[in-house]
């Protein structure tokens, strides 16, 4: 990994002006991992008003040290570079901004107000054209060394972090399952603590957490994590209702387990969001709905009660009402019952339209993500799979009349007759030329080949209507065998 010229020439700048200026945080975090970096800080002793004389292209967009500088660059990662003015903090009576700030003079001062020992330390570019090993790397909390050991550790006194900004209890879980790491032990006790200062931070910042957990690859530690630590009951407590729920015979695992594990499952195959937190919360009702004990133990409308719950969490989450609306059809409809042979397509015709079409290929996900849940082996089984085939294949554009530019009232006033059975002929010869001339399918043009099959004698019309009909079977037959071979139905 190196260090790209947009940063180079950020740190040339201020060190050219005689001030500090430092590498910092997560991105030097990424740099040691041998991970591209999503951000990049900058760490200098220089003031706000200086960063900003320095750098006419940036703003400052809070009271806090930092000016964002304005780059060139075409990558979205380094179109913004944030500078922070080396500082300490005093005294956080919200558990989460700073009562006052100071500027700091040392760069380990400015490390020591920081979370976790892996995003506390600084590297300093010794040379714009040695690789990162060669540079200084200033580490005072040993975050190198966690990081080798895979360590999420707060820097200093656990409680103190915690207390001064009450999000860095789900940014030390949110952390582990993004890099699985382990949480430190005294930092791992002070979270479990202190959670109930969760209670201080706002929906949003507690929802943008939770989602980058659920959006790691590891989401299963990430959930276990909150519940472990007493986090999530101060999220979302109707999750917690599913602990050690039994369930019936249709499933190996307990209704808790059951979603962190249809939850990973969506993780594993690259699911987007919705998937993932319909997955989650799919069958949240279960609880509520649960009817008897054992084997033979029901759960008669959870869907219907999971989705009125899931649209709860999500509202007091803050999520907007686009993907409110979304996760909660994919809940509701999970259930979806088919059997090959035995569901007509025009049931599957109302699902689609009770989710919608542009859902479709989420429900299918959210119902793999279901079976693997259940411990059932297969993900995606013929049934499944044949329904993919028969939903996609009503989802096609319909190889008939209707496609025409042109209808039975352009043909009646052009040929000047009444309805008939010859009205259908025409717009059948007309279907076929336009399945191997679709760039045709214009009214004027129509309209004159309406005029030229309206002067043909009956044998001739047949002729052309027999000939149409072939190539319509034709295109249909191949169509479906594409669509059939795409989900291996047979």
């Amino acid at each position: 990994m190196s260090i790209p010229i947009e940063v180079k020439k950020i740190v040339s700048v201020l060190e050219n002006k005689g001030f500090q200026a430092f590498v910092v945080g997560g991105c030097v975090r990424d740099l040691l991992r041998g991970v591209e970096p999503n951000d990049w800080d900058i760490a200098t002793n220089a003031n706000p008003k200086e960063l900003e004389k320095m750098f006419p292209k940036s703003f400052s967009a809070n009271k806090f040290g930092t000016v964002t500088v304005l780059t060139s660059s075409k990558k979205d990662n380094l179109k913004e570079i944030e500078i922070t003015t080396f500082r300490t903090e005093e005294k956080y009576t919200d558990k989460r901004h700073p009562d006052k700030v100071r500027w700091a003079k040392t760069i380990e001062e400015d490390l020591a107000r920081r979370d976790f020992s892996i995003n506390a330390v600084a590297l300093k570019i010794q040379n714009p054209k040695s690789k990162i090993q060669n540079h200084e790397i200033i580490d005072p909390f040993n975050g190198q060394k966690d990081l080798e050991h895979k360590l999420i550790r707060a820097v200093g006194q656990p409680e103190d972090r915690f207390q001064e900004d009450a999000l860095r209890l789900m940014r030390a879980v949110r952390l582990a399952a993004v890099l699985n790491f382990d949480i430190e032990k005294q930092t791992l006790s002070a979270v479990r603590k202190n959670a109930g200062l969760l209670e201080f931070i706002s929906k949003e910042r507690i929802r943008d957490e939770f989602l980058k957990i659920v959006m790691s690859d590891n989401p299963d530690k990430g959930i276990e994590s909150l519940r472990e630590t007493g986090l999530l009951k101060h999220i979302m407590p109707e999750l917690l209702e599913g602990y050690q729920v039994g369930q019936n015979k249709h499933h190996i695992y307990e209704v808790y387990e059951h979603a962190i594990r249809s939850l990973q499952y969506g993780a594993k195959e690259g699911f987007n969001k919705y998937v993932r937190l319909a997955a989650l919360f799919h069958d949240i009702g279960k609880p509520r709905a649960k009817e008897g004990q054992g084997a033979d133990s029901t759960f008669y409308n959870h869907e219907v009660i999971g989705a009125k719950m899931a649209a709860k969490i999500l509202e007091r989450l803050k999520f907007s009402g686009k993907d409110i609306e979304k996760i909660v059809k994919l809940v509701r409809y999970h259930l979806f019952y088919y059997n090959v042979g035995e569901v007509q397509e025009s049931s599957v015709r109302r699902l689609l339209a009770k989710i919608g079409a542009e859902n479709f290929d989420e429900l299918v996900q959210l119902r793999m993500c279901d079976r693997i849940g259940s411990g059932c082996p297969k993900a995606l089984p013929y049934k499944l799979r044949h329904f993919q085939y028969v939903a996609d294949k009503l989802a096609l554009d319909p190889i008939d009349v209707t496609t025409l530019k042109v209808g039975g009232d352009d043909i009646m006033e052009s040929l000047k007759i009444g309805p008939g059975p010859k009205i259908g002929k025409i717009l059948s010869v007309l279907l076929g030329k336009i399945l191997d001339e679709p760039e045709n399918n214009k009214k004027a043009y129509l309209k004159k080949r309406i005029k030229e099959l309206g002067a043909l004698n009956e044998k001739e019309l047949e002729r052309l209507v027999s000939r149409a009909k072939n190539k319509r079977e034709e295109i249909v037959t191949k169509r479906d065998e594409m669509t059939k071979r795409k989900y291996w139905v047979t």
